[in-house]
């Protein structure tokens, strides 16, 4: 649980989640049930939302055994990098009913989106736009500009870039 999970845990509490995190230590400023592995966290919870790093150790993170741990009423969403799950496994598990369903916005080859997700009604598959939307692009113009005419009328600048 790092910064963009508590961030979504923030925005999940007003909705009366229950919130629980998996995490490679536990956080004891967290206020949030712990499970110390992804299989404990998907057998106890309803939905999990992965929003970590990919790398060695969390490469095909959700696996099949994940994914039964879940159940037939679970739901996967996964806004953090689409090597996270096992994308064929997942496909499966959803036809076949394992889990209950997957919001996606990242996948494995972001060029080749398993086709089968296009026809799943327990799907939902959404363009990963990150920080990339018109209004943070515009909110982006609109400080650059404000630092250079800051910065060509000797004016402290409204965002400065500390180097080290």
């Amino acid at each position: 649980m790092k910064s963009i999970g508590s961030l979504i845990a923030k925005r999940l509490e007003p909705f009366g989640c229950i919130i629980s995190y998996n995490s490679t230590s536990q956080k004891h400023r967290i206020p949030y049930r712990y499970y110390p592995d992804l299989l404990s966290l998907a057998a106890n919870n309803d939905v999990n939302v992965l929003s970590c790093a990919l790398n060695d150790q969390t490469h095909h993170i959700v696996n099949r055994e994940v994914m039964e741990a879940l159940g037939k009423k679970g739901i996967i969403i996964n806004v953090g990098r689409g090597g996270l799950i096992d994308e064929m496994k997942m496909v499966k598990c959803l036809v076949d009913g394992v889990i209950g369903g997957a919001g996606l916005d990242v996948f494995e080859k972001e060029l080749g989106v398993p086709e089968e997700l296009f026809g799943l009604d327990n799907v939902v598959l959404s363009p990963h736009a990150a920080m990339v939307t018109p209004g943070s692009l515009d909110n982006i113009v609109q400080l650059a500009l404000a630092n250079l005419k800051a910065f060509f009328s000797d004016q402290p600048l409204i965002s400065p870039v500390q180097l080290d």
